[in-house]
């Protein structure tokens, strides 16, 4: 089956990866001629483990390419993938579909058969058909289909999430839609995992729903971590405890310095702001992105009562400033609230992570970055970890003792 991919960022990309190594022929599209030849020359633009193997391997074998050319791609395309980006948009905390529904504007005008127009990308209930209206007031005479496919892809585990998914989303209109959708998928669902088939609404709310869901298990346990300090329990053994009942589960119940990333914050945001304008508050949503912003700063004063109340001329290393391990995205991630506020502080910071100085330099000036996690902890007042990198998980710490001030 030939499939276009519109968008070559992080979900663009390994979908359109994942889905030539099912055999597709796929033509992923951007709009940015040096991310085209970046990718043309073998680059990976992202750091995802393996993906630069297995895009490799189906460019080689004549199942992938890169192009700037939406109409060239389109052409023939029975299926087409929209995956660009649905930020939060500025002031409002509503997801902000410029991305989508200019590629739709797009994908109108180049169609020239039958064909699936499917959004990868997070959006908002009603967005597909929104798209759907869009395309046929540009091009009257298109034939196709709309279609909700949203991603649950963890940063670091892409690849294995999308080969071996927990279940596969799609929403449709009809059936014809669905035959092509399946097709696309055959390669999991012969091998039985779960491919869900509903409606375009509750395709669009499952996504919002779990990573409400997920953000609010993550919140929880941060709360639960905070009480632990004051009387005296242990949270690994708390969550250890919780995570064996198997109406919980023990996943995303790690106490941390509250979650980040590309996913999280802004589909927190977007599915308030559905309730909002549909009267229907989502109360416990908005308490969880409240709530996970005041465990960032929880631990900027966790770091100046270790400090004796002043930052002024201490020494801190921090350790990881991805939003997570296994990648090097920096978005919204808690390093951004709180290495900003050591150093506004007075604090000498020095930041050790393995891949988030490429885009950690831009994002936090003012610190010193340094490749040995030792190094770093060089005549350090402060040691704090961040980011949960397997690199951190195995330190000496009688020698990083023995190098720190205190």
């Amino acid at each position: 089956m030939k499939i276009a991919v519109i968008g070559t960022g992080y979900v663009g990309l390994v979908s359109g990866v994942c889905f030539s190594d099912f055999g597709h022929e796929v033509i992923c599209v951007d709009k940015d001629p040096a991310k085209v030849a970046m990718l043309e020359r073998g680059e990976v633009p992202i750091y995802e483990p393996g993906l630069d193997t297995l895009m490799t391997k189906n460019v080689e074998a004549g199942r992938l390419s890169f192009t700037g050319d939406l109409a060239h791609a389109v052409a023939g395309a029975e299926a087409i993938f929209i995956a660009v980006g649905t930020p939060t948009r500025r002031g409002d905390g509503h997801a902000d579909l410029t991305y989508v529904m200019a590629a739709a504007e797009e994908i109108a005008q180049s169609l020239t058969s039958y064909a699936v127009i499917v959004t990868k990308s997070t959006v908002p209930v009603g967005t597909n058909r929104l798209v759907k209206q869009t395309i046929r007031k540009a091009n009257p005479s298109a034939e196709f289909d709309v279609a909700s496919n949203p991603e649950f892809l963890r940063e670091g585990a892409a690849i294995d999430d999308f080969m071996r998914p927990d279940r596969v989303v799609i929403g449709v209109q009809n059936d014809r839609a669905g035959e092509v959708m399946n097709e696309i998928y055959r390669p999991l669902s012969l091998r039985d995992f779960p491919v869900v088939v509903t409606d375009l609404e509750s395709a669009e709310m499952i996504k919002y729903a779990a990573n409400a869901f997920l953000a609010t298990k993550i919140t929880f346990i941060n709360e639960i971590a905070a009480l632990c300090e004051k009387v005296g329990a242990d949270i690994k053994e708390v969550s250890k405890g919780m995570g064996m009942d198997g109406r919980i589960g023990n996943k995303f119940l790690h106490a941390g310095p509250g979650y980040g990333g590309s996913c999280f914050p802004k589909d927190t945001k977007a599915l308030a702001r559905m309730g909002q304008d549909n009267a229907v508050p989502m109360q416990i949503t908005e308490t969880v992105i409240k709530v996970n912003d005041e465990i960032k700063r929880r631990m900027i004063d966790k770091v100046v009562d270790l400090c004796d109340g002043s930052l002024n001329g201490k020494v801190i290393a921090v350790l990881g400033v991805t939003f997570k391990p296994n990648t090097d995205d920096m978005r919204d991630a808690p390093s951004l609230t709180i290495v900003p506020a050591l150093v506004g502080g007075g604090a000498k910071v020095r930041v050790c992570d393995p891949q988030g100085q490429h885009e950690g330099e831009a994002l936090l000036p003012g610190v010193q970055w340094v490749e040995d996690p030792y190094k770093a902890a060089q005549k350090a007042d402060v040691l704090v970890i961040l980011t949960e990198w397997n690199e951190f998980r195995a330190l000496d710490l009688k020698r990083i003792a023995r190098k720190m001030t205190t």
